[in-house]
């Protein structure tokens, strides 16, 4: 942790990097790795993604952020606005007036606003869609790559990343981060990767609370086939 912070202090991050070093990962795993002040490539942990879906406050307010800094370029073309209104308990009329900025039909799926070849003229390709971006790389990945951005006057927008350097993005969350403290930036980050996750897999937790029950129940199930074996087995020598 105080060797990856020295490190991104010699990088001259300052302020605009809220970048917390997770814990100790498995081997192999993480986030890539990035070269130092001292010119030493470093392995960079993962930091974990405040998931929860049963927090319907975190998946709204990250609705909410990602029509606004994401839906602009980004499209989530598996992922309708009907669905958000009901998985995330959202009156249908709220999202029609705040979360619908590409189309006026609630059960249209979320299109990107501009144009994809002009897109691609602009970035040198076009923005992925990013329905199961969370599925792809993983939570935490997508969570630290939102975090990693540090400003670089060599890139065309001016901004880099520590997790997939020299990444065609911008810095969309920039002027956020500057008006919040680091904290607060990475509680409103965290909302907007736990929104990303449901649209990746919005039965997600129902199906780990059913295999819950399923794995208890072949648990319960297991006593009674033991002794019904022990009982049709016991006059076999």
């Amino acid at each position: 942790m105080n060797t990856l912070i020295k490190s991104l202090a010699g990088l001259g991050l300052g302020a605009a990097l809220t970048l917390t070093a997770g814990t100790a990962m498995a081997e192999g795993s993480g986030c890539g790795t990035f070269t130092n002040a001292d010119g030493v490539d470093e392995h960079l942990a993962c930091s974990t993604a405040p998931i929860d879906f049963t927090n319907k406050g975190s998946l709204q307010n990250g609705a909410k952020i990602f029509m606004n800094y994401c839906a602009g370029c980004h499209s989530a073309k598996y992922v309708r606005h009907s669905r958000i209104a009901k998985d995330l308990e959202i009156p249908p009329e709220l999202v029609e007036k705040y979360l619908m900025v590409t189309t006026d039909q609630i059960g249209d799926h979320i299109t990107a606003e501009i144009d994809p070849d002009i897109q691609a003229s602009w970035f040198g390709a076009a923005p992925p869609d990013l329905s199961l971006e969370t599925r792809l790389r993983g939570d935490d990945w997508v969570y630290t790559y939102l975090l990693s951005f540090y400003e670089d006057p060599n890139r065309p927008w001016g901004a880099n990343n520590l997790v997939l350097k020299n990444a065609a993005m911008p810095h969309v969350l920039h002027n956020m981060q500057e008006k919040l403290s680091a904290e607060e930036f990475e509680s409103e980050v965290g909302d907007l990767v736990n929104f990303m996750a449901w649209m990746g897999e919005p039965a997600r937790h129902d199906r780990q609370v059913i295999g819950f029950f399923v794995i208890l129940f072949l648990l319960v199930l297991l006593i009674p086939v033991y002794l019904l074996n022990k009982e049709f087995w016991k006059d076999v020598k």
